[in-house]
């Protein structure tokens, strides 16, 4: 897969803020979407404090390498599914996280039976079609390109 190209995605998809913000649940956040934990050193820093390009993107590797680990939790097969899906499943598992992506089960199901459209039609059939509906629209394109 295509890792550069992923990155790409998840930046337009996620936006880059150089500070701390509060999510839209309130949760300090800064970079790509990156949540802080108690073990990161903006841990308890103030909202608007500045955070540079570098810590960005160093926390939006090690991230992206999570999401890709857990996309092989998911689909052991992960690495056998087209670059495309590789692609989709990666971006969505950044965005949901695995507890919230195990909950699409008739979605992996049709992944692991490489059933395209049904994949797709399980995507827009969500909750988080409905609140991320452009970025959705856009990964349910690519999966049923994929028929």
């Amino acid at each position: 897969m295509n890792i550069e190209k992923l990155k790409d995605e998840i930046k337009r998809d996620e936006g880059i803020v150089n500070e701390i913000y509060l999510d839209h649940l309130g949760f300090p956040t800064f970079g790509v979407g990156h949540l802080i934990r108690e073990t990161d050193p903006e841990y308890g820093w103030e909202v608007g404090t500045a955070v540079s390009d570098e810590r960005v993107n160093q926390c939006l590797d090690e991230d992206l390498q999570t999401a890709i680990g857990e996309c092989h939790v998911v689909f052991p097969d992960f690495d056998e599914l087209p670059e495309e899906a590789q692609l989709v499943i990666a971006n969505m598992m950044f965005n949901l996280g695995r507890p919230k992506l195990n909950k699409f089960r008739n979605f992996i199901a049709a992944v692991e039976a490489r059933q395209w459209n049904e994949a797709a039609n399980q995507m827009v059939d969500s909750l988080w079609y409905r609140q991320v509906t452009a970025r959705a629209e856009r990964l349910v394109r690519r999966i049923r390109s994929l028929a």
